[in-house]
């Protein structure tokens, strides 16, 4: 039944002037899954989930979220959801549980020992007495999606979680992330890197100048990638070309820099090198380039559209 869907969203078109920032997106979330909205900044992720969050009101189309529409509910269709939308803010003098206990009385009230909770599930309760304006950008992320907690949500909805962050601070959200989804909770997170979402989300819509450039599984996504590409550089490049032309699911072609460029299926590729040292070639660098998703998400998306264009 749609009214069962976390979010339910139909041919939703919105307009800035004469730019469609969001153009008749059809998006469908079922309770319990993490949902990754993806595309290069620009593509309209953010002004989705503006939508979404009743912030701003699709010109067409119907949300629903949990069978709740905006027009119809109000300010209730927000029941049981929670998230930000770009980065969060919070009062830098108070420290982090300061913060959200005033958030927790402007929502309500949290419930006896929630904060406690919460602060452990995202990794703050050693730092939750210190100022905010010791944090790292990292541990404000992760303040901003406690804050989100505090109401014990059905959906969680994040807006480029990881955007700003280190490599450890990507690695922290991620880790964030998968545990909220283990325990059942609904998330819908955007994106603009393949990579921070193909290990936690079950499905993706891949956004391009407001459209939809893909829809479907990660597995199905998978299945669609070009085979893996490697950066070569040999002791003799003119014979590893030679090598490859006998191999005929294998392509090596020279760089424009130096050395080879070689696509092809991870066992002919390891095939390929394998005749290369059995011919007295060695190898000076062998360096994965992009991930066959990474590649896949590019070819998608790259239509030269400029960031300032769409929200």
């Amino acid at each position: 039944m749609d009214d069962q869907l976390a979010v339910d969203a139909v041919d939703v078109v919105k307009a800035f002037g004469s730019i469609r920032a969001v153009d008749e997106i059809t998006i469908k979330v079922a309770p319990g899954e993490v949902y990754g909205v993806l595309g290069p900044n620009g593509a309209g992720k953010t002004t989705f989930l503006r939508m979404l969050l009743g912030l701003i009101r699709p010109d067409s189309g119907t949300v629903r979220v949990f069978g709740r529409t905006w027009a119809h509910d109000g300010i209730a269709t927000l029941d049981g959801v929670a998230g930000f939308i770009e980065s969060p803010a919070f009062y830098p003098y108070l420290t982090g549980r300061q913060n959200l206990e005033g958030l927790g009385l402007l929502d309500g009230g949290a419930r006896s020992g929630r904060l406690d909770e919460i602060l452990e599930v995202v990794d703050l309760a050693g730092r939750a007495d210190d100022r905010v304006r010791g944090y790292s950008y990292g541990m404000r992320q992760r303040l901003g999606v406690a804050a989100s907690l505090i109401r014990e949500p059905r959906l969680l909805v994040l807006d480029e979680p990881a955007n700003g962050l280190d490599p450890a601070g990507i690695r922290d959200m991620r880790a964030l992330v998968k545990r909220l989804a283990d325990s059942g909770l609904t998330v819908l997170l955007s994106s603009h890197h393949m990579d921070e979402v193909e290990e936690i989300c079950d499905n993706v819509t891949i956004m391009r100048r407001g459209e939809v450039a893909f829809h479907g599984a990660i597995a199905e996504l998978r299945a669609q990638a070009p085979d893996p590409g490697y950066a070569l550089a040999t002791t003799d490049d003119a014979r590893a070309l030679a090598v490859a032309g006998r191999l005929p699911a294998v392509t090596a072609t020279r760089a424009p820099d130096s050395g080879l460029t070689v696509t092809g299926p991870e066992d002919a590729v390891s095939s390929y090198v394998a005749d290369l040292v059995r011919d007295g070639i060695r190898l000076r660098a062998f360096t994965p380039t992009r991930t066959p998703l990474e590649q896949l998400f590019f070819m998608l998306t790259d239509t030269g559209v400029r960031n300032e264009e769409v929200a």
